[in-house]
């Protein structure tokens, strides 16, 4: 189905950046929003229901479970935290373009379900890079480190099979690239035809 909105999938290995490209690419695009997960853990500080998460009982959460009202869901730190698929779908209907930061199992998955999303991985410009940076956080021990480079080599082997690839040697030139994208699917005849429908009308493209 076609909606107004697009749903970008942007997965990387961690250190690559990601989570900075996101944020930066949401503070220059209002129309840009985030997935909003739905989790069994309480509110913390002036954390409000459907803005950071959507927050439920244990029950509930069993219920979608089952129901397979989940794009993905998994347990943390004895949470669980799931992606809705009928939130992307409402949101998408509403004209905005969300993102899912998501790791790339969990983006084929989606690209199953939503054969439209925009899969989009970060890549750093070497693994020497992607060391320093991880080094240079300073939130985890060497063996950590390590472990996150082993499977930085597994992740990054999946590569091709997104759409797109930006390499993140400096940070203003992959947030333009990821701006480029975003700003290219909602140039595709289908995205401008339900966007301007009627420009389209008046010049009878059908």
């Amino acid at each position: 189905m076609d909606y107004p909105g697009n749903l970008y999938v942007v997965a990387a290995p961690s250190g690559a950046g990601k989570s900075s490209l996101v944020k930066a690419l949401m503070e220059l695009d209002s129309r840009v929003v985030p997935s909003i997960s739905h989790t069994t853990r309480a509110p913390r500080g002036q954390e409000f229901h459907g803005r950071e998460y959507y927050f439920v009982s244990q029950d509930t959460f069993d219920q979608m479970v089952i129901q397979q009202a989940f794009l993905e869901w998994a347990e943390v730190h004895g949470n669980r935290y799931g992606t809705s698929k009928q939130v992307i779908e409402q949101r998408m209907a509403q004209g905005a373009d969300v993102v899912l930061e998501i790791d790339y199992q969990g983006a084929i998955q989606v690209k199953r379900i939503f054969p439209n999303a925009v899969l989009v991985f970060i890549l750093p410009p070497s693994l020497e890079e992607l060391r320093s940076r991880l080094e240079r956080r300073a939130e985890d021990s060497a063996d950590v480190i390590e472990l996150r480079l082993q499977n930085a080599a597994t992740e990054m082997r999946h590569a091709h099979e997104f759409d797109f690839v930006i390499i993140n040697e400096l940070f203003d030139r992959a947030l333009f690239d990821l701006k480029a994208i975003v700003h290219a699917q909602r140039l595709k005849f289908a995205a401008q035809r339900i966007a301007r429908g009627d420009t389209f009308k008046a010049l009878n493209i059908p």
